[in-house]
């Protein structure tokens, strides 16, 4: 069965460690990829700044700009699917992780085929989106742009990460009706929920607090308790 993205994509690779960046290379450009290669944090940012990737695999614990830092800075200008790559597998990195907008977090070590097979969802999913119909906007003033990850009213944007956008995007399309914590992982986190998992809360405090900073109130999120979230409109 042929897979729904171009085997040429372009793959931006930020590791220091220079034997598994040409790991990572080989492995990947043999799977059909366009890989470069970067092992400094600020050299990875600037080129992913300046170039148009398809996805971005980055390591934390960079040199120059660590990779937390590089993917704050690279959100507020590209919404380009990012995987981090590192050792510091605890609860509390992959929160930070997801909290600055990574698309997935890969902890070392890892096999290529397990990378391989995390590469190529990610950028299934991605081209599988970018072929969904946006929301129906009719009689609403929130503005979706699925290229740009994020919701705009009134002429401002309202910043969001591409994980708070899928959030958002997924509660805007069933709604008043409550959605489960496990069934907003899997859809719109694209990962299995986990009890002690407070990512999808942190990532709805963002949503409500950046749409509260640009004064839209016409729906909410509201919390199920014991279920997970719902969008509700103003007056119901």
């Amino acid at each position: 069965m042929m897979t729904s993205f171009p085997a040429s994509a372009r793959i931006l690779a930020v590791e220091d460690d220079p034997l598994l960046a040409g790991h990572l290379q080989s492995h990947l450009q043999g799977c059909g990829f366009d890989v470069t290669l970067s092992h400094d944090g600020s050299e990875g940012l600037q080129l992913a700044e300046s170039e148009d990737f398809d996805l971005i695999l980055m390591d934390i614990m960079l040199p120059g700009t660590n990779g937390l830092e590089a993917l704050q800075r690279l959100r507020r200008q590209r919404s380009v699917p990012v995987l981090l790559m590192s050792a510091l597998g605890d609860e509390q990195n992959r929160i930070a992780g997801f909290s600055q907008g990574a698309d997935d977090y890969l902890p070392k070590p890892f096999s290529l085929g397990e990378l391989s097979v995390r590469v190529e969802a990610i950028l299934r999913r991605v081209a599988y989106e970018r072929r969904e119909p946006q929301p129906s906007t009719a009689g609403s003033d929130l503005q979706f742009d699925e290229g740009r990850s994020d919701v705009a009213f009134c002429g401002h944007w309202v910043g969001l990460t591409p994980s708070e956008y899928r959030v958002l995007e997924l509660l805007w399309r069933h709604p008043d009706e409550a959605l489960s914590k496990p069934f907003l992982y899997q859809q719109a986190l694209r990962r299995a929920y986990a009890q002690h998992d407070r990512s999808l809360d942190m990532h709805v405090s963002h949503i409500r607090r950046k749409l509260q900073a640009v004064g839209y109130e016409a729906a909410r999120v509201d919390t199920v308790w014991g279920k997970g979230y719902v969008l509700v409109k103003a007056g119901t």
